[in-house]
């Protein structure tokens, strides 16, 4: 799904810890330099050209916000906010993050290219497409229900995208590995949870999932967290494997929440209680007792839940940004510039 991290003293150390590609962590810092109105004096539509093309296109497709909010936090967890998952490809022509099987699915893209070229178009060569997936992921949450937030902005963009880098947490991932990984990112274990909460919207193929239903361990097919209604109503929308042509089987989704698919709420956390999560890893953020409580306390409040989950939001879009002189500003969001 923007993460504070650690003053840059020892390079070597944050390209073990935080897992950031040597060659570009010396250049990283906390987002620091980031600001709100940052195009206020040279391109002070830009914000407005990114809401006007995201509501337009949400108006033809209703999923589309779920699709933006994945597209910013897939590209800020990996390696920063730096907009290397749009690159079809780079100087070192290694596979891109985007080829990554963690990316299958990913959507919205052609809206980001329209974006970038109406700024192109505005004020050429200013707004970075890092800054266009953080004002694009503020329009998501916004049509989607929540209040309208300030985004910090004056991200830049990497020349560099590896699909080896990618090493996202999957459903099944072990709960600790993906308190781990939120945290060398700089996120707590309650700020897990309020991310989280993304999931409110959206959908995941069956793929991700339906394992949970057929073939979950070595003396149950089923996982008894699901709750068994639910379990059956998930069996009639994602028969088991090779039950159906591998192309339709290919583009089965069910929505993370059946109940307000098209909405950002708290309902995603009462799903969890009632043993209703689509995926594993959230429903073992019910079960774990190091997070058990804040689901139940985002639960019983959409007001506190909303309040955390924007400055989450806020916080994730700092991570490991290019500010300054380092990094880019693309000219077209798919390819780096010529030099």
């Amino acid at each position: 799904m923007e993460m504070s991290l650690a003053t840059i003293i020892f390079t070597f150390m944050l390209c073990t810890i935080f897992i950031v590609p040597c060659s570009e962590a010396v250049e990283k810092g906390q987002g620091n330099g980031l600001h709100v109105g940052f195009y206020g004096l040279r391109c002070p539509n830009a914000e407005q050209i990114v809401a006007d093309v995201v509501s337009k296109a949400v108006e033809a497709d209703q999923k589309l916000p779920a699709a933006f909010i994945r597209l910013f936090s897939h590209d800020c967890f990996v390696k920063g906010c730096d907009a290397s998952i749009l690159l079809d490809t780079t100087p070192s022509h290694e596979p891109v993050e985007m080829q990554s099987p963690a990316n299958f699915g990913i959507r919205g893209l052609e809206v980001i290219d329209e974006i970038k070229a109406r700024l192109e178009a505005e004020c050429p060569e200013t707004v970075s497409c890092a800054d266009i997936l953080a004002f694009a992921a503020r329009e998501a949450v916004v049509l989607s229900g929540l209040p309208r937030h300030k985004v910090p902005a004056g991200r830049r963009d990497s020349r560099t995208s590896r699909a080896t880098d990618v090493t996202l947490p999957a459903p099944a991932t072990p709960f600790d590995e993906i308190i781990d990984y939120f945290g060398r990112r700089g996120m707590s274990s309650d700020e897990m949870v309020v991310l989280s909460g993304a999931h409110s919207i959206g959908a995941a193929h069956c793929s991700f999932f339906d394992y949970r239903l057929y073939n979950y361990d070595q003396t149950q097919a089923q996982d008894p967290a699901l709750d068994l209604f639910y379990a059956a109503d998930l069996s009639q929308q994602c028969p088991a494997p090779n039950t159906l042509p591998e192309a339709e089987a290919k583009n089965r989704v069910v929505d993370f929440d059946p109940i307000t698919p098209l909405f950002l709420d708290n309902q995603y956390y009462a799903n969890l209680m009632q043993g209703k999560a689509l995926l594993q890893s959230d429903q073992a953020l019910v079960t774990d007792p190091r997070t058990s409580a804040m689901v139940m306390k985002m639960a019983a409040s959409a007001d506190s839940w909303t309040r955390r989950f924007v400055r989450a939001m806020i916080k994730m879009g700092r991570i490991n940004v290019l500010t300054g002189e380092h990094g880019e500003i693309r000219k077209n969001c798919r390819a780096f510039n010529s030099l």
